[in-house]
């Protein structure tokens, strides 16, 4: 039953594809006859429409294989580096350690420690360079104490900084992390990180308005990651997160 579930929605996407090639090949015919009133030569025209349905149908293809393999059960080789070969991590002192602990290219992590959402222009120029397809941000600790509960503060700042990366690097796909919840220790040093679960859910909240892809790591954050501080993490915990964060973007 799985694998005619899988030919069926192979064949209702295709079939979507060539419909929309139709269509799109005839408006082409009569909008230009209409204009010029004679004959128009729409080869040209159509050549490029199957050029374009051949590319749309092979990337969708790929896609779907990909679907199969992972409903089959099959496991993906690619080292987390390959999978974050085309994507680019900003944020503060947490993701930072992706580079420091050797899990992703540190050409890939343009994270910078002590990072506020008001701080990251040399992150997103460094993002430019490199034109990722995708974008994680990780930030946000530092700024639920600086905010200090205000969370209205908080999440104007976060808009700002999603408005910044979506016109520097319009074509690239964006995922936020949530915040990383602190143990009780960090808690008692910094009284504001009591707060963390409600900025989450106001940062959720705008990611849903903005449709742009929020990654819940709460669940990932086991006692046993903690540095002494309470607050960052050990090197075996990034291996964690970076396939969770490729599992949830699709990488």
């Amino acid at each position: 039953m799985k694998q005619m579930s899988q030919k069926m929605k192979r064949n209702i996407i295709l079939g979507a594809i060539a419909a929309a090639a139709v269509l799109l090949a005839v408006l082409l015919v009569r909008g230009v006859g209409s204009l010029i009133k004679r004959p128009a030569d729409t080869s040209a025209g159509l050549e490029y429409i199957r050029r374009e349905e051949a590319g749309e149908v092979t990337e969708i293809e790929a896609k779907i294989r990909l679907l199969e393999q992972q409903e089959a059960g099959e496991e993906d080789q690619r080292s987390i580096r390959e999978k974050f070969s085309e994507a680019m991590v900003l944020g503060d002192s947490i993701p930072q350690g992706f580079a420091e602990f050797d899990v992703i290219n540190a050409s890939n992590v343009a994270a910078q420690i002590g990072a506020h959402l008001t701080q990251m222009d040399d992150q997103i120029e460094s993002a430019k360079a490199m034109s990722p397809v995708v974008i994680f941000i990780s930030v946000g600790e530092n700024d639920v104490v600086s905010t200090d509960g205000d969370i209205d503060l908080f999440i104007s700042r976060y808009k700002n900084l999603l408005d910044q990366i979506e016109h520097e690097l319009p074509e690239a796909s964006i995922f936020v992390n949530s915040i990383f919840p602190v143990q009780e220790k960090a808690v008692d040093r910094e009284p504001p990180l009591a707060q963390i679960d409600q900025y989450n859910e106001a940062l959720s909240a705008l990611c849903e308005s903005r449709e742009i892809g929020f990654i819940d790591n709460t669940e990932l954050a086991e006692d046993r990651y903690y540095e002494p501080d309470g607050q960052h993490f050990k090197a075996d915990f990034y291996p964690v997160w970076a396939e969770h964060m490729a599992e949830v973007a699709a990488l």
